[in-house]
Parts: C-alpha cells; structure tokens; sequence
C-alpha cells in the first residue's frame, strides 16, 4: 500500500537515487559520460517530462536539457503556462551515449527502473514524453499497443495524442511528442512543437480541475 510522501521525503528519495545513479556501473556508458544526469525540478509536481538520454551539454553540467535544445523546450513549457521551477525533467536513460546515438535496449533494460522509482516517487498525474524513445518505453510499459517501427513506436503516428493509462498502478494522462531538439532544425516539426504544448496546456488544466478531456 503506498504511503504518501512529504515534499522532504520525495527530495530524499530522489537524492537517493541520484546518489545510486552516480555509483552506478550496470551498462557501458558509466565508462564515457562526464556527468550522471538523474533529473531536476520541483518533486512536488504534477508534471513529468521524460526525454531519451542526455546530450553533449547535459553530460557536462549534469542537468537535463540544459543546451539549445533546453532553451527550445523553455519557450515550449512558457506556451502550456509553465515554468522549469513548476515540472520535473529526467530521462529514460541517466547517462549519455557516446556521439548521442539511439539508446540501446539493454541500457534502458538496467536504468529504466531509476525512471520507475522517480514516478512513483512523485507520482504525476501528468506525463509528456519527448521522442519516440521515451514514448515507447512510457506507452508499451503502460499496454498500450501501437503499431511498431524497429521494435518502438513512432513518434509521427502518436505525437499530440492523449492517452489515459495505468502505470504500475498509477493513473496518469500521457502525451508523446517529438523531442525539442527535432525542432532546431525543422520548422515544421518546431510548428508542431509549439501546437503539442499549446494542446498540454489546456489538458493539464482540466486535468487539475478534475476533467480529463481536452475541453476549450
């Protein structure tokens, strides 16, 4: 039976997980990061961002999301109402891969659980996944069954959706859309962006006024 944490205890909890992400030698890429990035933001949200892995920047500051990509994705949360001191932000994986290639499926085998404990942690009734990584681990983890590309699922064929699922015994609201990063280089992709969050916005807002559907 869960018991519900204070804002210290969820602080503690995730500082202990960030310690054992620190020590942590369960794949390769303890052997080439710089910096471990378990996650940062307010333990005491309602919102989670889950992107793949950390980047170039991330690996050496130890923070998610933190490059242009990250600045990308503070305008997007300024367009749902929100703020970086309102959300937490964590990965899939903790640690980069080298030259940012795809996570491999054994590595989010043995880090995944850090994800795990950090929702149950704060529990969140809303989750945004930022590329279809993190979408497909999120979404098949929870049964949903989309048709699949290369054993994942694509973010084209998902993006903007809004899927009401049980995870691990938790009821949350999930929306995928691309990764902020897709957005630097694509205007298209950046206009769809920028229409996802709008579109977040309005569901995290009746999602607090207790009506899960999108409204006006």
């Amino acid at each position: 039976m869960y018991v519900s944490l204070s804002g210290d205890e969820k602080n503690r909890a995730l500082e202990e997980i960030a310690r054992e992400i620190a020590e942590c030698k369960k794949c390769r890429l303890w052997s080439t990061r710089t910096k471990p990035v378990p996650g940062h933001g307010n333990p005491n949200t309602d919102v989670m961002f889950i992107g793949e892995a950390p980047g170039y920047n991330e690996d050496l500051e130890g923070k998610p999301f933190v490059g242009a990509a990250g600045r990308f994705l503070d305008q997007l949360l300024g367009l749902a109402g929100l703020n970086r001191g309102e959300v937490y932000i964590t990965n899939v994986l903790k640690c980069r891969p080298p030259n940012n290639r795809d996570p491999l499926p054994d590595e989010v085998e043995v880090c995944s659980p850090y994800l795990d404990r950090q929702i149950m942690i704060i529990r969140p009734k809303l989750i945004v996944c930022l590329g279809r990584h993190s979408a497909s681990y999120i979404l098949m983890k929870s049964g949903v069954r989309i048709r699949s590309r290369q054993g994942g699922i694509s973010i084209s064929a998902v993006r903007g959706q809004v899927f009401h699922v049980n995870y691990q015994g938790l009821s949350i609201t999930v929306i995928p859309t691309y990764h902020p990063a897709a957005g630097l280089y694509n205007p298209k992709l950046k206009k769809t962006l920028m229409e996802d969050f709008i579109v977040i916005g309005k569901v995290l807002k009746n999602i607090r006024s207790g009506s899960l559907g999108l409204g006006s």
